[in-house]
């Protein structure tokens, strides 16, 4: 079977057929579908153009006003004063954060480790449900306002961003379990990301990925990085299916192998070793053997496994940290099943 490394955007694909079935005379779920194939397409094929070469590591926001033409029309460059659209404002900063984030805490030169410029494009499309990123660029939707409140978070554009990190490195394969490592990656770096940003703790977050996403606060956020499968549940929009240990996963064939849902299983693993350590995730073991995992020499393969993939962190704790940090990382693994040495 051809693996993808083709990305579904933020919302998981069973999330909006839930609720084109819930909203049958709503078309927008499903056309966010198309849509976002179709949009990625555009990314793989080089037809979008873009001011600025690559090297730079500058932020360029676009406004597609509605249309479903990318990159749009410039709204805010590097060096441009802020706006009247307080949405192209916040997708600055964000991009910003990203970049800043992965030079100073990890080294690494904007998303593609080549002074990449961070490109968005906000108000994409008439109620586009999703953000996604096409390989050359992000683009957030307005939502439709019934279900969706926003696509500009910062967690959220950390984590489209953190695709093109994997990508550039590991490039860890987007199906089944390396999928899922690929997924959760971006969820852990993109919450990293909110924790550096907002000066947090790993006790004084929420570990959520995507809150203030939904319009209805009693559904939380996309997913629960500490507690998998408990970030929503409703009756229009489903309920979150991500298991907590790898004997529950998700053995089907639909999402990619369980992409979204199996990478709560890996990112429960994280959190759990991030909370034993405590202090800043980005500064701490967790952070710095995740991201050696990634994008550093030691990094795992394409088709990587979760087995594998927690040896290898386990391996790279041992060589660069001491045996008590190690072995609080082994803890952290058998807590979702997975057994290391």
């Amino acid at each position: 079977m051809k693996r993808s490394r083709s990305h579904q955007g933020i919302i998981p694909p069973y999330v909006l057929l839930h609720l084109s079935n819930a909203f049958p005379d709503d078309p927008s779920y499903l056309w966010t579908l198309d849509e976002t194939r179709k949009m990625h397409l555009k990314g793989l094929r080089n037809v979008v153009r873009y001011r600025l070469s690559n090297g730079k590591s500058e932020v360029q926001i676009y406004d597609c006003k509605n249309s479903t033409r990318l990159p749009g029309t410039r709204a805010r460059f590097e060096q441009d004063k802020a706006v009247a659209d307080n949405t192209v404002n916040i997708a600055f900063d964000y991009h910003a954060a990203v970049r800043d984030f992965l030079k100073k805490e990890f080294g690494v030169d904007s998303y593609d480790g080549k002074g990449g410029n961070l490109i968005g494009s906000v108000h994409y499309g008439y109620k586009y449900n999703n953000a996604f990123n096409n390989g050359r660029q992000m683009a957030y939707g307005d939502g439709d306002g019934k279900v969706f409140k926003t696509f500009v978070l910062l967690d959220v554009a950390g984590h489209e961003f953190f695709h093109g990190v994997t990508g550039q490195f590991s490039g860890l394969e987007y199906y089944g379990e390396s999928g899922a490592l690929n997924e959760s990656i971006s969820d852990v770096f993109g919450v990293m990301l909110r924790q550096w940003l907002n000066n947090l703790t790993v006790d004084q977050d929420s570990w959520l990925v995507g809150p203030g996403l939904f319009v209805d606060p009693k559904q939380r956020a996309l997913r629960d990085m500490l507690n998998p499968g408990t970030a929503y549940n409703d009756a229009n929009i489903g309920k979150d299916p991500q298991p907590d240990h790898y004997d529950r996963r998700y053995k089907g064939s639909s999402d990619n192998g369980g992409v979204h849902i199996n990478s709560g299983i890996p990112n429960k693993a994280f959190a759990t070793f991030a909370k034993s350590l405590g202090g800043y995730a980005w500064k701490t073991a967790a952070g710095k053997v995740w991201n050696e995992a990634n994008t550093g020499a030691r990094h795992v393969k394409s088709d990587c496994d979760f087995a594998t993939f927690a040896q290898t962190t386990v391996d790279i704790c041992r060589a660069d940290y001491d045996a008590e940090t190690t072995d609080k990382l082994i803890a952290a693994w058998k807590v979702v099943g997975i057994k290391t040495k």
